[in-house]
């Protein structure tokens, strides 16, 4: 049996977002820029795309702009940001996504921003009281903070963040590659000015996102070239990619709240079956349905003697999962998240993450081999 739980790094492409993007991979093959009527054929389904993603995240297709993933939206948000307004001060976390946490400390590097990071507690979750005190005394800062972390899954409320940047006169930015496709966003009434997405975390194709830019907020370009995405990013659209995004993020809207249900029975046997089986069993981020993703379960095993081989042993069983562990006396530097929320550096963190075609016997099988993979050491 193959069993694939890294759905946080990437899903399947759906069958159905396939078929949308054929045509536009073998009949449909102008350039979109082109003025006849093979460019303008192209054209016309791109915009028609970014009305659908628009339409979907209830705001106007003027404010989503179609980029080679959610790397690039997080770049070009915070980069661009700074470069517009003149920011030098930056708040966001110690357990962001590399996209802004290496591109907050090469700003710092540069000597172009300051950085504050708020102070998280055990599951992750952000101190609003400490946050609030940041904006306030750091007036016309950049707040980058995602909105549910892709190692541990707590989710973080943006909009009562939106609220008080929207008080405190900042600008919010948040990564939300993890939820979109997975929770509804309404952008009409979140005071959040930049979100992004990857078309590759809610079944659609790998190399293509986007970025909401509010309309209050007027930035440059953050790739050099013609005018494409008026004149916000240069290059030759990925044409059958964003036709795959808005196919995929249109079917994600369409059922999502089947979605939602099954894949949280999924991680609810998850976890119901590995306490059954390993009593010491810890959960590292929230596991409350109501504060964390429901697409991610990250469990920090007990020390044993294949320690750090965990993956490996999967692999090997056909289990395809992800992992990390905190730092352990300075050896390694371990996942920053783990580090981050100060996670037991002698455990072996696994994240187990899900998707619509994740199912129970997965879970079963897995659990099964992991109770293999320990029995010499627990028995």
């Amino acid at each position: 049996m193959r069993v694939y739980f890294d759905n946080a790094a990437t899903t399947p492409l759906d069958p159905e977002v396939f078929e949308a993007m054929k045509p536009l991979m073998l009949d449909m093959y102008g350039n979109p820029s082109s003025t006849h009527g093979h460019g303008r054929e192209v054209r016309t389904k791109i915009e028609y795309a970014r009305r659908t993603v628009a339409e979907l995240l209830n705001t106007v297709p003027g404010e989503i702009f179609f980029t080679s993933g959610g790397t690039e939206a997080d770049n070009t948000a915070i980069r661009c940001m700074v470069d517009a307004y003149g920011i030098n001060h930056i708040i966001t976390t110690s357990i962001e996504h590399h996209a802004v946490g290496h591109t907050v400390e090469k700003l710092v590097e540069q000597g172009k921003v300051k950085a504050s990071y708020v102070e998280l507690d055990a599951l992750g979750h952000v101190n609003m009281d400490h946050l609030e005190e940041l904006m306030k005394n750091n007036p016309n800062s950049l707040v980058s903070i995602m909105h549910a972390n892709n190692e541990i899954g707590t989710k973080n409320d943006i909009e009562k963040i939106g609220e008080m940047a929207d008080e405190y006169g900042a600008t919010f930015h948040s990564d939300t590659v993890q939820t979109m496709g997975h929770f509804k966003h309404d952008l009409k009434s979140l005071k959040c000015q930049f979100v992004v997405g990857a078309a590759h975390k809610f079944h659609g194709p790998k190399g293509v996102g986007f970025l909401r830019v509010c309309k209050s907020r007027s930035i440059g370009r953050f790739i050099e070239g013609g005018g494409q995405e008026r004149n916000h990013r240069g290059g030759t659209e990925n044409v059958y990619g964003i036709i795959g995004l808005a196919k995929a993020l249109e079917l994600a809207y369409s059922h999502m709240d089947e979605h939602t249900k099954h894949i949280q029975s999924v991680k609810d046997r998850m976890i119901i079956k590995l306490r059954e089986n390993f009593p010491d069993i810890q959960f590292n981020g929230d596991i409350d349905p109501a504060r964390s993703l429901y697409t991610v379960l990250n469990a920090s095993f007990p020390p044993h003697e294949n320690n750090g081989m965990l993956l490996f042993s999967l692999d090997i069983n056909g289990i395809s999962a992800s992992g990390g562990s905190a730092c352990s006396s300075g050896a390694n530097t371990g996942s920053h998240v783990l580090n981050g929320i100060k996670a037991d550096p002698d455990r072996q963190g696994i994240r187990f993450s899900f998707s619509k075609y994740s199912t129970a016997e997965e879970v079963d099988y897995t659990v099964d081999k992991l109770v293999e993979i320990f029995s010499p050491v627990m028995a």
